[in-house]
Formats: C-alpha cells, sequence, structure tokens
C-alpha cells in the first residue's frame, strides 16, 4: 500500500481513511475516499505542503499546468476575460483552484485597471500562502475566501479544477451495474463493488468489465455557480470529453488517473495522498447541469482554437525560443491543444465571445 509507512503524512492520512472505511461499515465510496486523499485537513494532497505545479519532475513538481508552461496562456484568456468583464458591468474575477497563482498574476498583469478585485476560491492552506507570496505585488486588489458568495456579479474561472472534483465509479458485471468503492484487506485498500440503481447518464453496449466515473459533485459545483451567479460569465479549462466520447463503448476502462513527478498511474489506493487523483471532464453533463440551473452555454471547443481565437499566435510574435516551444504544447493535438476543452457560461449578459469565434463545438455536447 503506502511506500513510506512510520509516521509520514500518508500513514496519517491512510489511518485516517481507515477510520472512515470502519465507521461506515467497512464500505466507502470512492468519491468520499478521493474526497479524503486530496482535500483531508493538513494530509489530502492538495492540503499537505508540497510542490506540485512545475515544467520538470527536477523541480520536485508532479504535473504541469498551463500558466506554468507559457505566460501566454494567461495573457491570451485575459483578452475573453476583458470582453467577459465589459459585458458584465464589472470589474469582479474570481477564480476558483488558483493553484501556484500563475494564472492569477498572468491575468492581474494583462487586464490591468479593469480587474478591481480578483478573488481566489481555495481550500488549502499550503497553496493560498504560495499564491499570497506570489501576488503580494497585487496589493489589496487580490484576496481569498473559502466559498462562493450568496450572489455574484462578474467573471468566473477555473483552469483545471472540475477534474481534481471527486467521483463515483460503477462497474458492469456484463448483468448489472455495481458502485465501486473502498474496503480493507488488514491494513490494505481494495476495491469492492455492490448493487446499485446509480447508471451512466447514457444507454450504450457496455461490454462486461467496464469501469467509469459519473460527476455529481462536478454537476452540483456547476448548479451552485448559476444559483449565486447574478450577471456575469464562467469559463472552465480542463481535459474531457462530450458524452458521445467519454461513454463510448470502447472506453472500459474509464478516465481515473494519478499524477506524481511528472508519471502517470492508474492505481488511486496506493501512495495516498501522495500523488494527485484525477477523472477527465464529461463536458455534456456540465452544460446540462449549467442549462438546467439557468446558465446559458455560450461556447465549447478545443484549448488550441479558443487560445488562438483569443490572439494567442499574435502574443507570439517576438517570443523567446522556449516560450515559442512552451506555447506550442498548449496548442498542438497531440500535447494539450485538442484534449484539453473551453466551456463557457453566461447569465443576464449580451456576449458573443471572442473565444469561440471560430470552432464553436457546441453542437457536439
Amino acid at each position: 500500500m503506502q511506500s513510506n509507512e512510520g509516521d509520514s503524512v500518508s500513514a496519517a492520512l491512510s489511518r485516517r481513511i481507515r477510520e472512515a472505511i470502519a465507521a461506515a461499515g467497512g464500505w466507502l465510496g470512492f468519491d468520499r475516499f478521493m474526497a479524503m486523499a486530496l482535500y483531508e485537513p493538513g494530509l489530502g494532497y492538495y492540503s499537505r505542503d508540497s510542490r506540485k505545479f512545475g515544467a520538470l519532475p527536477s523541480s520536485g513538481s508532479d504535473f504541469v499546468t498551463a500558466p506554468e508552461l507559457s505566460p501566454l496562456f494567461g495573457r491570451a484568456l485575459a483578452r475573453q476575460v476583458a470582453q467577459a468583464l465589459e459585458a458584465s458591468d464589472s470589474g469582479e474575477v474570481w477564480e476558483f483552484g488558483a493553484g501556484s497563482g500563475a494564472l492569477a498574476a498572468q491575468l492581474l498583469e494583462a487586464l490591468g485597471s479593469r480587474a478591481t478585485r480578483y478573488t481566489i476560491v481555495d481550500l488549502s492552506g499550503s497553496l493560498r500562502a504560495r499564491q499570497r507570496e506570489r501576488l503580494a505585488a497585487f496589493g489589496e486588489r487580490v484576496r481569498w475566501v473559502d466559498a462562493l458568495p450568496d450572489r455574484l456579479h462578474g467573471v468566473v474561472l477555473g483552469n483545471e479544477v472540475l477534474d481534481a472534483m471527486p467521483v463515483q465509479l460503477l462497474h458492469f458485471d456484463g448483468a448489472q451495474w455495481h458502485e465501486r468503492g473502498v474496503a480493507l484487506d488488514g491494513a490494505r485498500f481494495v476495491w469492492s463493488d455492490r448493487p446499485t440503481r446509480l447508471r451512466p447518464p447514457v444507454e450504450a453496449a457496455f461490454v462486461p468489465g467496464t469501469v467509469t466515473e459519473i460527476h455529481a459533485q462536478a454537476r452540483a459545483f456547476v448548479a451552485t455557480l448559476a444559483d449565486r451567479l447574478e450577471r456575469g460569465a464562467a469559463f472552465f479549462v480542463d481535459y474531457g470529453f462530450p458524452e458521445a466520447e467519454y461513454w463510448h463503448p470502447q472506453r472500459r476502462g474509464g478516465t481515473l488517473m494519478c499524477h506524481r513527478a511528472h508519471r502517470s498511474d492508474d492505481d488511486p489506493l496506493a501512495d495516498v495522498g501522495e500523488k494527485d487523483i484525477t477523472a477527465h471532464v464529461d463536458f455534456t453533463g456540465i452544460a446540462l447541469a449549467a442549462q438546467e440551473a439557468g446558465l446559458e452555454v455560450i461556447g465549447y471547443t478545443a484549448q488550441a482554437r479558443f487560445l488562438m481565437n483569443c490572439g494567442i499566435l499574435e502574443l507570439l510574435q517576438g517570443a523567446d525560443l522556449r516560450t515559442t516551444a512552451n506555447t506550442q504544447k498548449l496548442l498542438t493535438e497531440h500535447e494539450m491543444g485538442e484534449l484539453f476543452k473551453v466551456i463557457g457560461l453566461a447569465k443576464g449578459i449580451d456576449i458573443d465571445p471572442i473565444g469561440f469565434a471560430h470552432g464553436d463545438r457546441t453542437h457536439t455536447l
């Protein structure tokens, strides 16, 4: 199970999860397990004081996100944010899960006085500390909160946030669906299935042995955002698919993945708390949850197309070799350009978003 028992943080987290499994009668839904592994106060992956974001394993990081790769990501996104702020008649920007603070710094610099207040919603105390250090130069324009206010007017952003929201796992044995949870074999975490009424949201020819995820928490998050947003827009960037691709019968292993030291593995029960756990986003589910809660879907497209619509090729002119090479990774199909998507949502505003001006794929959701 864990690579370092003793008194390590991972061992303490494992003990906490074992206690939760015992208290739940010997079986814990994977969504609860994932939430504890990532967010348990002081112990979970995003709660502990370790470096997570960086371009190379030698930095001690586990993975890289677009703002760490190239400052042009934030500068291009800022053009869409500025347009949405103008349409919203607001200067308020809200970012969920700001990570290292790289995106916030890029946006604040690019937006200048157009962003009068930049609010970060982040549950990680250790990441907040790093963000405060990185964003100190912007003074009181930046603040941190634990949750959305009751009423919101402005622009909401989330870069690689939806993929880290806990998911439920389903397993199809050829006759019926089971919810896959976590149990104990001695001190080891093991998979354990039990019959369930839960189903994927599509009818498909699922083959025996299929494992997949459902995203109740991400959909609930979008519904809450819709309830709080009175006037404004939201943009989420993440890796994922529309439902026809997400639940294609050939995707029999699901999308659950772990990331550590810039390597990937598919075993979230090992080294708990020492690596990231993610699942690709069901963008159709996000769009439906948004519409059902009163938001308008104003666009959906690949990251490469969105960034090009926002003028990233123009920004590349005169860039140094390193910036050019890293920016290409944001755009090329075999890197981040196609796997990552952008979805735009809005309420109470009139906007023809520049990020979806060409290559909009909303019809595929």
